[in-house]
């Protein structure tokens, strides 16, 4: 019983990486860049995207918010007129906690890709499935707050191990919090060796400016151009 479902589960996640490169292929014939951004529920990926989407220095942004339920954060994001495409998971795949290859091939025609430059999957807020599904991007990005403590890189480590930037988010509360700063960097290097990280605050601005550049170094860097 336990090898049949260790290859059910393989076989799941050999279809999903046949479409995620299906996804891929299409996104690289469209000249868009794609960004999976993942975090576990109120870590502040959207509060970090409303800071910008819109500003990006020669680099046109669009966003596949997606959520169990719901359109909230893709009305926040929308209203600062970037394209935005709303997918849940709930209607059409059982309210799945996270994005795969064949959630996001459905909502394509929906994307707007010959208008944009970049495209950042908001994913579902979910530490640990996210990780484990590829959708056809070209790089990970996730978000940890410090109001979730120092530990999680080594209770969730594929989320950290998979990603090409950790950002550290809502800084600010450093001061008021119990959290040893020194102590999380340091359990990311344990379980991914080197990783790239941001300190920033959505609230305050500090580190945002990084953030940005680092966006629109990504969407240069892929199309060729010098970062």
């Amino acid at each position: 019983m336990h090898r049949t479902k260790v290859r059910i589960v393989e076989e799941a996640l050999d279809a999903n990486n046949t479409i995620a490169q299906a996804n891929r292929a299409d996104f690289e014939r469209a000249g868009v860049t794609v960004v999976n951004f993942m975090s576990a529920p109120g870590a502040g990926k959207t509060s970090l995207l409303e800071q910008v989407v819109a500003d990006i220095p020669g680099v046109r942004v669009g966003v596949l918010e997606g959520d169990v339920q719901g359109s909230m954060d893709a009305d926040r994001l929308a209203s600062l007129h970037v394209p935005v495409t709303q997918l849940n998971t709930d209607p059409g795949f059982g309210g799945e906690c996270h994005l795969d290859a064949n959630m996001v091939r459905s909502a394509l025609d929906a994307l707007p890709l010959s208008e944009i430059d970049l495209l950042v999957i908001e994913n579902v807020g979910n530490l640990v499935c996210p990780a484990e599904f590829r959708v056809g991007e070209d790089i990970r990005v996730m978000v940890s707050s410090v109001t979730e403590g120092e530990d999680k890189p080594l209770k969730y480590p594929l989320m950290f191990r998979a990603c090409d930037l950790v950002l550290v988010n809502k800084i600010d509360l450093l001061e008021h919090l119990d959290y040893d700063l020194d102590q999380f960097l340091y359990n990311v290097d344990q379980v991914h060796p080197g990783a790239e990280r941001m300190l920033l605050s959505a609230r305050t601005g500090e580190g945002i400016e990084a953030w940005r550049e680092w966006l629109g170094d990504l969407v240069r860097s892929r199309q060729g151009a010098p970062a």
